[in-house]
């Protein structure tokens, strides 16, 4: 088994057919092996967890992430569904990626995963774990949409480091732009400066990505979204969000964590903004470190 299935206790309940919460439209699938070609179910979302922090250890970052997509679907699924929506959502949730295999190999299985679900046309969403995870998720679904596809990665770090030492939680950007370079519109928004040295901040504009940072947001998140997509409107999107994006008074619970990134209150617009004007195929959230973490903020947040 190369994802390993989430505990049932997870799918919380008020047993109130007045009270509905998101853990009861929820699906949970036994687990895939490798060998075996997978097929999405009829699901709306397809929800898989990356329970691995071996590539923050890797970057010399606090690890604690790999509790972070239970704790995540632990509050996911106590939420209720949104106000005012006449039908639900129908979830399957996949569970976990096996760690039993080297880092590598479960970055492509990953990406395989990803890869078989935009095939399907199936909307996913993946906790974090480390953001390392961001290259197998965005390639995923590059290999369906790569020539005229979007990635947005909203992030305090560039995450392009060179990759001569391995691959770890500082490097998914580095490879994804190696590899589709030309390929792919590629953003990086909430940049912040004592986070990213300017040999990497060059690197990355030579090889096509085009990057903001937190001085860019002088009058918002959404007006530069807004100035910085334009023309792309409609294309498909893939979107990947570190934690550590938000400010520390928001998010403390991730691996590094800084008092001069983004409010959620600038964000959920900006979001909303991007699910009204593209389609996306998904939406990784990575990160998330209950260990560290105050009260649950961060993964309330997540």
């Amino acid at each position: 088994m190369w994802f390993l299935p989430i505990d049932k206790s997870l799918l919380f309940t008020k047993n109130d057919k007045e009270d509905p919460r998101m853990g009861e439209l929820v699906q949970i699938a036994t687990g895939f092996n490798e060998l075996i070609e997978f097929k999405p179910s009829t699901a709306d979302f397809h929800i898989h967890g990356y329970s691995d922090d071996e590539g923050i250890a890797l970057n010399g970052g606090r690890t604690g992430a790999q509790t972070g997509p239970r704790q995540i679907r632990t509050f996911l699924y106590k939420m209720t569904p949104r106000l005012g929506s006449s039908t639900f959502p129908k979830i399957t949730d996949l569970g976990d990626v096996s760690i039993q295999t080297p880092l590598e190999q479960r970055h492509e299985r990953a990406r395989g995963l990803v890869h078989s679900l935009v095939e399907h046309n199936k909307k996913f969403l993946s906790f974090g774990g480390g953001h390392d995870y961001g290259y197998a998720d965005a390639c995923g679904f590059l290999d369906k949409y790569q020539g005229d596809a979007v990635v947005i990665n909203f992030d305090a770090h560039l995450d392009v480091r060179p990759t001569d030492k391995g691959f770890h939680s500082g490097t998914p950007f580095r490879r994804l732009l190696e590899e589709f370079k030309g390929k792919v519109h590629f953003f990086e928004f909430g940049l912040q400066d004592q986070c990213n040295s300017q040999k990497h901040f060059d690197w990355a504009k030579q090889n096509g990505a085009k990057l903001f940072t937190m001085r860019d947001q002088v009058d918002g998140l959404l007006p530069l979204m807004k100035k910085a997509l334009a023309g792309l409107e409609g294309k498909k999107l893939f979107i990947s969000l570190d934690m550590d994006a938000f400010t520390s008074t928001e998010a403390p619970g991730c691996s590094q964590s800084w008092v001069t990134g983004m409010k959620s209150e600038d964000f959920f617009p900006a979001l909303g903004w991007l699910v009204k004007n593209f389609e996306v195929a998904g939406l990784g959230v990575y990160e998330t470190s209950p260990p560290l973490d105050y009260d649950n903020h961060t993964s309330k947040l997540a």
